[in-house]
């Protein structure tokens, strides 16, 4: 086997026989499937699902015996669906569409006019299903995924489990649901259980779209697969983690959703825990979706709950004001359209984590992410503990030696960077900084969605949220939004600058601690 078969060397992969063999390594053609979309007239649809759907088929990751039917309250025929679903997917990929692909493509794709709140429409719908499975051989194997906004879930999900659509009756059924999962912990338990009357745990895909990036799922590999790492992998050598997510821009077109949610809702809660828990994690006994997502909800109930009652000397909350970023000027939050004047939904927040077990203990994890920043990334970084001895102290009074850090980018430029010393050419001892960088850029890689997909049709579980992970995040989360959210706490926004790098507190919280950001 040639090095580059072995995965050596990726970066200097060159050819087309070589990207091929890279593409489909490991990647397996799922077996027949109906995939059902609910809310098939709505942006994700048609800016996200259908577009990697058709990527999976043009790069023949899509079995022949398959379709998709859309499902919508708008009156659309199958032609002037399959025409709205052309003109997105063309838009999703500039320069890299394949009409003639397409046309075979689009023979998969119905639509069907539905009313979500009439129990009568669900009969008609497994009526067209059961038509289509015939007419394309997918085995009763169907996905339903609820592309819907989240106050029509549980009617959905009630009306398919009493029309009997939940049922695995020849083939499997699997239902796929976007965050949010809920809004606070009870209303989290409310949605659990209804789907709980309607599905088994094992039907259901609580997805977030973060965890399919290819850095994400690189996480346990680099961990658990490298005997160099995972011995320091602890409070002994790591000194504390930090984690950003940051967005260059505001809200876009999301204002009804987001001055209800926030960014805790909306970041925290779920994508910066589960990055938070891949690194926390202990190693599973096996490498499986049950035992990984043990290994996650053990770490979230390892964390120590906020201190509500001194909720800022471990949170720090923005909401952005006007700015001017690289010669453009932005509106703040309340300028934006759809949102009121005194809106106090906080746009940014930065906190301190501390889990309380054998490895983590004494190790801060200093979470942040926030709109209207300076730059979007989405990274993690481990910072090492200093050497304990310094024997070039004297010689490099004026320029200290800068800890060692692992950086993990999430996105944009997906890879894994390590930061450490090496001695500058010349007689002087000078310390330079050197950077050893692994990129994902030149290795062919699933889309988010275009993983999540597939994960759905071959019936893994690993990238999606269990019922106790959901849960046990939001036991934590809930009580500090009851409290931000009353009367009684105050809160002074705007208070940073649309193109900053957020409020000034946010540096305050972590350097009280001797510690940095590293920047944005």
């Amino acid at each position: 086997m040639s090095d580059n078969e072995r995965g050596i060397s990726l970066d200097s992969l060159e050819g087309e026989k070589e990207f091929k063999l890279l593409k489909n390594c490991e990647i397996e053609v799922p077996g027949p499937f109906g995939l059902i979309i609910f809310g098939a007239s709505g942006d994700l649809t048609k800016k996200k699902i259908i577009p990697s759907l058709y990527r999976l088929y043009v790069d023949d990751f899509l079995p022949e015996s398959c379709f998709i039917l859309g499902v919508s309250r708008r009156e659309i025929e199958n032609d002037g669906f399959r025409g709205m679903m052309h003109e997105s997917t063309k838009v999703a990929f500039p320069g890299d569409f394949n009409e003639s692909l397409w046309e075979k493509f689009s023979g998969r794709l119905y639509h069907l006019t539905l009313d979500y709140d009439r129990e009568s429409s669900y009969s008609s719908m497994r009526e067209e299903i059961n038509f289509l499975e015939n007419k394309h051989s997918s085995g009763g194997n169907r996905i339903f995924y609820l592309a819907v906004p989240p106050d029509v879930y549980e009617t959905v999900i009630k009306l398919l489990g009493s029309a009997g659509l939940s049922a695995e009756e020849t083939g499997y059924t699997h239902l796929v649901i976007e965050k949010p999962i809920g809004r606070d912990l009870e209303s989290a338990r409310k949605l659990n259980f209804v789907l709980s009357q309607s599905f088994n745990e094992k039907q259901i895909y609580r997805m977030d779209h973060y965890l399919a990036k290819e850095t994400v799922q690189n996480i346990l590999m680099f961990r658990f697969a490298n005997s160099i790492f995972e011995p320091l992998w602890n409070r002994r050598y790591i000194d504390h983690v930090q984690i950003t997510v940051s967005e260059s821009i505001g809200i876009d077109q999301r204002a009804g959703y987001y001055d209800k949610a926030g960014v805790i809702r909306d970041m925290f809660q779920n994508h910066i825990m589960e990055l938070l828990a891949l690194i926390a994690m202990e190693p599973p006994a096996t490498f499986d979706a049950e035992r990984v997502r043990d290994e996650k909800v053990k770490v979230f109930r390892s964390i120590r709950p906020f201190p509500v009652d001194r909720i800022g000397e471990v949170l720090v909350l923005g909401q952005y004001g006007e700015g001017v970023t690289d010669g453009q000027y932005f509106v703040g939050y309340r300028g934006e359209p759809g949102i009121a004047s005194d809106s106090m939904t906080p746009t940014f927040a930065a906190c301190k984590v501390s889990i309380d077990n054998w490895r983590w203990n004494g190790v801060p994890f200093y979470l942040r992410s926030g709109k209207r920043l300076s730059r979007k990334t989405a990274e993690v970084s481990v910072h090492y503990r200093q050497v304990p001895h310094l024997m070039f102290s004297e010689a490099l009074r004026d320029a200290p030696i800068e800890p060692n850090t692992l950086v993990i980018r999430v996105q944009p430029h997906e890879g894994i960077s390590l930061i450490f010393e090496t001695k500058r050419p010349g007689s002087r001892i000078c310390l330079n900084p050197a950077l050893m960088d692994f990129s994902y850029q030149k290795i062919f890689s699933l889309s988010d969605y275009e993983r999540i997909l597939l994960d759905c049709m071959q019936g893994d579980q690993m990238l999606f949220v269990r019922e106790d992970g959901v849960e046990q995040t939001w036991s934590l989360f809930s009580p500090v939004l009851e409290r931000i959210e009353s009367e009684h706490y105050v809160k002074k926004f705007p208070n940073y600058a649309a193109g900053s790098t957020g409020p000034e507190e946010s540096s305050l919280l972590i350097e009280r601690d001797g510690r940095k950001w590293r920047p944005l």
